[in-house]
């Protein structure tokens, strides 16, 4: 596993000004902690690779949607999707609507390791807004962590045209791979689950255009 060093010093440049990663870490672990207690598991809501990739090993995994936020390809990524020449594309939570996704329990015992293992991921560049949204669970509703992008955020795109998208499916790779096939690979996993995202498979129409 990659160490802190390891996994923040690639983004450092892409930060934000005042962004500080492992300090919102600690924020919302402290959060977690006060609103759990104890004894009380880790829930994670994933809406695009933490679908297909969650990169941890929950105690539970069940299909719910949170309210109020949408899942959207409109963050720009100009390390793992694509270079900052040829910026790729990510999902994110964005404002508005409902989005449809698959919950995670984490053990207690294994939260910190996870919390950790999630940031190096999703948070080295600081852009995302961790926050605890409502899901629905076969115990109820609980608070899940989950990572949303502001519209304000220089990352988020704004409105592409169709021109757009069928440059970026063509012509963006990052260090994990391309933009379309992250994006394919996210609508088959949602698919899968039994999710349709029409939204999605309106967009990449366009990488066969």
């Amino acid at each position: 596993m990659r160490t802190d060093s390891d996994a923040y010093a690639a983004y450092e440049h892409l930060r934000p000004p005042g962004r500080d990663p492992q300090h919102m870490r600690e924020v919302t672990r402290d959060q977690w902690r006060r609103q759990a207690g104890a004894r009380g598991p880790l829930w994670v809501f994933g809406y695009a690779s933490l679908i297909w990739r969650p990169d941890f090993d929950p105690a539970e995994r069940h299909p719910t949607r949170v309210h109020g936020w949408h899942r959207a390809l409109a963050m720009w990524s100009r390390v793992n999707r694509g270079t900052p020449e040829q910026p790729g594309l990510v999902f994110a939570l964005l404002p508005g609507g409902s989005c449809q996704g698959v919950v995670y329990r984490v053990p207690t015992h294994e939260a910190d390791a996870v919390f950790d293992r999630l940031w190096a991921r999703e948070m080295p560049s600081a852009v995302y807004d961790p926050r605890w949204l409502a899901c629905s669970t076969p115990h109820g509703p609980v608070q899940a962590l989950a990572f949303t992008l502001s519209r304000r955020s220089p990352s988020y795109t704004g409105a592409l045209t169709p021109g757009q998208y069928r440059d970026i499916f063509r012509h963006a790779h990052g260090r994990y791979g391309s933009t379309l096939d992250y994006a394919r690979q996210t609508l088959d996993s949602l698919h899968a689950h039994g999710v349709k995202d029409l939204q999605l498979s309106r967009l990449l129409h366009y990488a066969d255009e």
